[in-house]
């Protein structure tokens, strides 16, 4: 580091005494950080960092502590997130039991709503992934109930609600979803994809200050995870089902968007190209500050478990013979070729969900075609959950500029995987699952996301996944079959460097905001977490049990778990 120049004025804060990780590959270490501003005026020395002080500075003794740059979620959906935690939440339960209590219980404390509506469910707690209706009728007898499962892909309702929607043994399944049906063809209470819409059109209707107050809960929330910017996986311009476009730019333009946010305005899969002109006056309307809507989420396929994330060789049946099921393409591949090339020439970057291999398949053409339409060029297209990769796709990554866009907490043997998932994917497809450590291998750039409230959007629960590719102690929701190996495909384990990349410098990039943030160098906002620990000093088994003390957002706390150590 320089000498500090004389005349310039003191740092504000100083953080000293601890580890200070800066995921800068010019100095990943350093001992103190220096702060003024809002900005990070120096790294270095203990000695140099902290002649830059003064009478007025304020110095905060870590003790042995971490400092990091603030993680960011390349995959979120925050509004839904902070709105699902104020409604019937799930999240946390793993039994069929233990969700059938909470329901009761809410429904109890909620003696005036017309709708019990909720999220969290998890389909290794019913036999075949399949909840039944009869089931919400013994503690919801008298109202409707609509509860989306983990995943978001799935929808659990009871016998009430079916008959609102008038769903029964005629009504067929849509083009883009499934009714779950007995062998009588009666509807038994699971709305997979776009069958949901059936049901969650009837609900009550979410108003602005609903989203405001989920945003502002989600808001809360991931900072006190350590998080500092995010990327919004949907983000509604027409008033859908999250409609949460007007709830950003509103907080945004009254300053109470703390965190960095870029927005993926929604594609809607059942419009054409004739939409496009909407999306781009969304954006210049709305963009600005902490809110930048540049990207655009196109949903490609559905999810391993309901057989819905498109494939290229038939799912098995569970006994290694091939069905006919193949999932779905939510868009065709020959208009998915059209769409991409032209969001790319008005100046989006994509944001794909693709989990099955033919998905992504479909999204990196889609990617290359836009590539020879239009050049290359630093708009950072990005593939998110890659579920299954088929190999001959790996290096189509780097070549492409597609960035891997990965949700790691899901790359363990839990019964999700071993009961719902490989049976149907066959022993060689299985292998081919969130290949994070290949990809890696083969140059291509990781970033990291929850998908909350999919799942936790806690780093450092998906940090220890990524390192060691087994549940995180912590996380009850994991179930474990008995006799599944402890390590979920071990050669795809990550360094915790190349697993703290991803969660900064990685994300920080899908979202073009390296030149602010995603490390700690000088010049750089003060956007940065202090953990309990240093991570790379203990066990990798213990990754997840360390704990944000602090986080940092241009200088100013937004997260302090205890001020005593200050």
């Amino acid at each position: 580091m320089p000498s500090p120049d004389p005349t310039a004025a003191p740092a504000d804060t100083i953080l000293t005494g601890g580890a200070v990780y800066t995921c800068d590959p010019a100095r990943p270490w350093a001992e103190a950080l220096a702060i003024r501003g809002g900005r990070i005026i120096a790294v270095g020395t203990e000695r140099e960092v902290v002649a830059l002080g003064g009478p007025r500075t304020e110095v905060l003794r870590l003790a042995g502590r971490m400092v990091l740059p603030g993680f960011q979620d390349a995959h979120a959906h925050p509004v839904g997130g902070g709105m699902d935690r104020r409604r019937c939440d799930l999240t946390g339960l793993s039994t069929r039991p233990a969700y059938l209590d909470a329901v009761r219980a809410y429904a109890d404390a909620h003696p005036e709503l017309p709708w019990i509506v909720g999220r969290g469910w998890a389909m290794p707690a019913f036999p075949g992934g399949i909840a039944a209706a009869a089931d919400l009728d013994q503690v919801v007898p008298d109202r409707p109930v609509f509860l989306r499962n983990r995943d978001g892909h799935g929808a659990w309702v009871n016998t009430r609600a079916l008959r609102l929607a008038g769903i029964d043994r005629d009504t067929p399944d849509p083009a883009d979803g499934r009714i779950e049906r007995d062998e009588l063809g009666e509807p038994v209470g699971t709305l997979q994809e776009g069958a949901r819409d059936l049901v969650e059109r009837l609900l009550p209707a979410v108003t602005d200050a609903d989203r405001e107050a989920g945003l502002l809960e989600a808001q809360d929330h991931l900072h006190r995870l350590g998080i500092t910017a995010w990327q919004d996986a949907n983000v509604d311009i027409d008033g859908g089902r999250y409609g949460n476009l007007d709830a950003y730019d509103r907080l945004n333009r009254q300053g109470r968007l703390t965190m960095r946010v870029v927005g993926a305005l929604w594609w809607n899969r059942h419009r054409g190209l004739e939409q496009l002109d909407g999306l781009v006056a969304a954006r210049e309307r709305t963009r600005g500050g902490r809110f930048q809507p540049t990207s655009v989420k196109i949903m490609q396929d559905g999810v391993l478990e309901n057989f819905t994330a498109g494939v290229l060789e038939p799912y098995q049946d569970g006994h290694g013979c091939a069905t006919e099921r193949r999932g779905l393409s939510f868009i065709d591949p020959e208009e998915l070729g059209r769409v991409v090339p032209a969001l790319d020439a008005a100046g989006f970057q994509v944001h794909f969900h693709a989990i099955g291999e033919r998905a992504v398949r479909e999204a990196l053409d889609a990617i290359a075609a836009a590539r020879r339409a239009n050049g290359m060029n630093d708009l950072r297209p990005h593939i998110a959950h890659i579920q299954v990769i088929h190999p001959d796709d790996l290096d189509r990554f780097r070549r492409l500029g597609a960035v891997a866009n990965a949700q790691p907490l899901w790359a363990v043997n839990e019964s999700q995987m071993t009961d719902l998932t490989i049976p149907f994917l066959g022993p060689e497809r299985s292998t081919w699952q969130y290949p994070f450590r290949s990809l890696r291998d083969r140059g291509a750039e990781l970033a990291f996301g929850s998908d909350w409230p999919v799942s936790s959007c806690d780093p450092l629960w998906e940090l220890h996944v990524a390192v060691n590719r087994t549940p995180p102690p912590a996380d009850g929701t994991h179930q474990l079959s008995a006799g599944a190996p402890s390590v979920f495909l071990p050669a795809e384990r990550l360094e915790l460097a190349a697993g703290l990349h991803a969660f900064t410098m990685g994300s920080a990039r899908v979202n073009h905001l390296e030149p602010e943030t995603g490390s700690l160098s000088v010049g750089k906002a003060a956007d940065l977490v202090v953990l309990d620990r240093n991570l790379f000093e203990g066990p990798a088994a213990e990754i997840a049990e360390a704990r944000v003390v602090l986080t940092l957002v241009e200088g100013r706390p937004v997260h302090v778990e205890d001020a005593a150590w200050r």
